[in-house]
């Protein structure tokens, strides 16, 4: 998935952890679910928590208060102050007024800057104001950019960034999974012109991810997905209701897209499909079109069926791929090669060292899972000593 962009030992050594998580995160009081069954094949993918992600925090906060953690609401980091390669002090706002703290060991999970769109502006242009930002507007990178001054190591591609294809019609920040659109694989996805640019049926979760990072080259940044009463049933729908209509140019129509140029795409595509084979949305079916550029390789069948049904896309940016460089200890690393002091990481800021690009279902959980615990462990030996 990566195409080697990936530290091999890093990223084989998190899998391997990931086996031992399960019951140490039943300890701190994650309750499982069992997943969803009929769509994207999510069983052999991802671990579904009781409550959603919200309980899942909120049974971490609870273990952590339990064993004496404080926790500062309302607080941003303004600066993590390293001298000779480790943290000497770090510079904070407290309810809207300044302190500096010390700390013998300083872990930083403050994620990438997909949110700061000046930051993601240098790399994309003008195309970031039809980015939707799928998490918190809050996070801006400042803890990254601060450590990446300072001398330590980056890692990761600044360009690239994990992107689904959501909903539209979502808000620019916080919408979360209910927005993210499944309908690609099953569905033609047309541009702003009706044409088709990309083949839906590569791959289930690389077929949602990569449609994010083609709804990014797609004029105005913004795509339509189209399907009929046939794939309906078969994708998770978005929060919000389907555009529906009766026949293709009318759905068109309501989409604001020219009737006669997408009801023309769709006849060909009708007409590309190859008959045979048995459909089967579980598994890469083999069902493919021949003769149009793109192929569509899996799940193609004619778009013939009414009621029709279509849905805007935008590129929803999940993370951004540029870190900070660390070592199967979660310490940090600074330009000359050497470790850090005192200075650990865990999660999306430094993920980059094992999702160079590309990603796997669930696999960002994993990383924040399994990083998080060996900083913790690293970072509290290392102060105790």
């Amino acid at each position: 998935m990566t195409g080697g962009n990936t530290d091999e030992s890093l990223a084989r050594m998190t899998i391997r952890a990931s086996s031992g998580v399960f019951g140490w995160m039943r300890q701190c009081g994650v309750r499982f679910q069992p997943s969803l069954t009929g769509t994207l094949n999510l069983g052999r993918t991802n671990a579904f928590f009781l409550g959603g992600g919200k309980a899942l925090v909120n049974a971490y906060y609870l273990t952590a208060e339990k064993l004496g953690v404080d926790v500062l609401y309302d607080t941003e980091v303004i600066a993590l102050n390293m001298d000779d390669g480790a943290v000497r002090s770090i510079d904070i706002t407290y309810r809207g007024f300044p302190e500096t703290v010390h700390a013998r060991c300083v872990v930083a999970s403050a994620g990438g800057f997909q949110a700061n769109l000046d930051w993601m502006r240098q790399y994309w242009g003008d195309a970031v104001d039809n980015f939707v930002i799928r998490g918190t507007p809050y996070n801006r990178g400042r803890v990254l950019k601060n450590l990446l001054d300072q001398g330590v190591a980056a890692i990761g591609d600044p360009t690239q960034c994990h992107a689904v294809a959501l909903d539209a019609r979502a808000p620019k920040f916080d919408g979360g999974i209910t927005t993210r659109l499944d309908s690609v694989p099953y569905s033609i996805v047309v541009n702003q012109h009706g044409d088709r640019f990309y083949d839906e049926g590569e791959d289930v979760w690389r077929n949602v991810t990569r449609s994010g990072s083609a709804d990014r080259a797609t004029t105005g940044q913004i795509a339509y997905s189209i399907c009929d009463s046939k794939a309906f049933p078969l994708f998770m729908p978005s929060v919000y209701p389907a555009i529906k209509a009766d026949t293709i140019e009318e759905l068109a129509v309501k989409m604001k897209l020219d009737p006669a140029k997408v009801a023309e795409t769709i006849a060909l595509f009708n007409k590309a499909v190859k008959p045979g084979q048995v459909f089967d949305n579980l598994k890469l079916d083999g069902n493919a079109t021949e003769g149009l550029t793109p192929n569509k390789t899996n799940w193609a069948r004619s778009v013939d069926k009414p009621p029709y049904y279509g849905y805007p896309l935008r590129p929803g940016i999940t993370f951004t791929y540029l870190g900070v460089r660390v070592n199967d200890k979660a310490q940090v690393m600074m330009e000359n090669g050497q470790p850090a002091g005192n200075l650990f990481a865990s999660g999306e800021i430094m993920a980059g060292n094992i999702l160079g690009r590309g990603y796997l279902a669930g696999f960002g959980m994993t990383i924040g899972t399994v990083f998080g615990r060996i900083a913790g462990q690293e970072a509290a030996r290392h102060a105790r000593n």
